[in-house]
């Protein structure tokens, strides 16, 4: 019955979206409440859509409404379709637990009743809402909307950080710190490996090729926990650790874009190498590093521990108190500061190369002139051809010996 509440809400929410992008070029579409008598109407015309759950179809239609509102507000992308096996889930109304004890409870579920779960936390006090979701090795998870708790003070007064990601390293710090990502073991990459070439392999539809997707997924998916748990942990520590952090701002979205193709003027129709090959490699190692989550959680812990926050869109060379060099901001925007360190962080105008320090760090040195002490460039002399020894077999094949195939008489 879970899979047909699946079935239902994406059947819902791709018929919602089919008319979204009808009326997207001025083309007449029907509005909120008008989708709710049609999905009543159809209800009442069709009997398998009437054998499901009509607050689970309702609340489709409800999250679609919130997905609009928040296109046309700018803040979200345009709702876009579903597909089965990549977006399992749907949303409970009304929400009714009950817990047994520290671990176990049980959540009502329209037309199939109690259903039990396991606990990882306590449940909110106040339930509105539950959204009930299936990741792709089969597993079923329920969530329940609540705030960010606040993030307990660690000795954050006066600290204050800069935060750059990148590939090789996730998280590098001003202070330091070299912070990295859990990548997939070295024991699971030759498993996976040979399911991969299977998966090439066997027929499509078939029972094999499903168990040899799911062993797949399931890789995926522990590599997938890992990563989170790593997050979750390192922006605790972070917002417990400083009462001010400066994080680079980084447009994921432009920086995982594909090359454009390079057309051939030689040979009209062809096309030259643009390296699409190598920019995937580098797409899936940002993907990876998990840029987007740290910078999100990041900012719901640091907003409801009430420190301060910046984003910072352009940068300039700073080096920290350990001597390595940083990149810190010429312009910030302050999320939930004091009157007295927005005061303190003052953007820098352009053509000025003095840095500035955050509020609680020491005053930095200036960054040195690299230019004046560049050592001097030595060529290297060339290599001359080794002789072979005479009166052997590599005298007589001086070519192969060039080559690496030293032989003896």
């Amino acid at each position: 019955m879970l899979e047909r509440h699946c079935a239902d809400a994406r059947f819902v929410w791709n018929l919602a979206v089919g008319q979204f992008n009808w009326g997207r070029s001025g083309r007449p579409a029907p509005g909120s409440a008008e989708r709710q008598r049609q999905l009543a109407e159809a209800r009442q015309a069709f009997g398998w859509l009437w054998d499901g759950s009509s607050s689970v179809q309702q609340q489709a239609l409800r999250d679609f409404d919130r997905a609009a509102a928040g296109f046309f507000n700018g803040t979200h992308r345009r709702p876009t379709w579903r597909r089965k096996h990549a977006h399992e889930g749907f949303c409970v109304r009304d929400t009714k637990v009950r817990v047994h004890n520290r671990k176990w409870a049980e959540v009502a579920v329209p037309k199939l009743g109690w259903v039990r779960f396991r606990l990882s936390r306590p449940p909110p006090r106040s339930l509105g809402m539950a959204r009930i979701t299936c990741d792709k090795t089969g597993h079923w998870h329920v969530s329940f909307p609540a705030p960010q708790p606040e993030v307990s003070d660690a000795g954050r007064s006066g600290r204050s950080v800069g935060i750059d990601r990148g590939v090789a390293t996730t998280i590098a710090t001003s202070d330091g710190q070299m912070l990295r990502a859990p990548i997939i073991r070295r024991r699971e990459r030759k498993p996976l490996a040979r399911w991969q070439a299977s998966l090439a392999r066997q027929q499509k539809r078939s029972r094999r090729r499903s168990r040899t997707k799911a062993r797949i997924a399931r890789v995926h998916q522990q590599v997938a926990d890992r990563r989170r748990n790593w997050v979750e942990k390192t922006t605790t520590r972070l917002s417990a650790n400083y009462e001010a952090i400066a994080v680079e701002a980084l447009y994921v979205r432009n920086m995982v874009r594909r090359p454009k193709p390079k057309p051939d003027p030689e040979n009209p129709g062809q096309f030259l190498p643009n390296g699409a090959a190598a920019k995937s490699g580098l797409n899936r190692s940002i993907h990876a590093n998990c840029c987007g989550l740290i910078a999100c959680r990041l900012t719901h812990k640091m907003s409801a521990s009430a420190p301060s926050f910046w984003w910072c869109r352009r940068s300039i060379p700073v080096s920290n108190a350990t001597g390595a060099a940083t990149r810190h901001q010429k312009t910030v925007r302050v999320k939930r500061s004091s009157s007295a360190e927005r005061a303190a962080v003052k953007p820098i105008p352009t053509g000025t190369q003095q840095p500035r320090s955050w509020p609680g760090q020491s005053s930095p040195r200036p960054p040195p002139d690299r230019g004046q002490h560049r050592s001097p460039r030595v060529r290297s002399r060339k290599r001359e051809p080794r002789t072979p020894p005479p009166n052997t077999q590599a005298a007589r094949n001086p070519t192969a010996f060039r080559r690496g195939r030293r032989s003896t008489a």
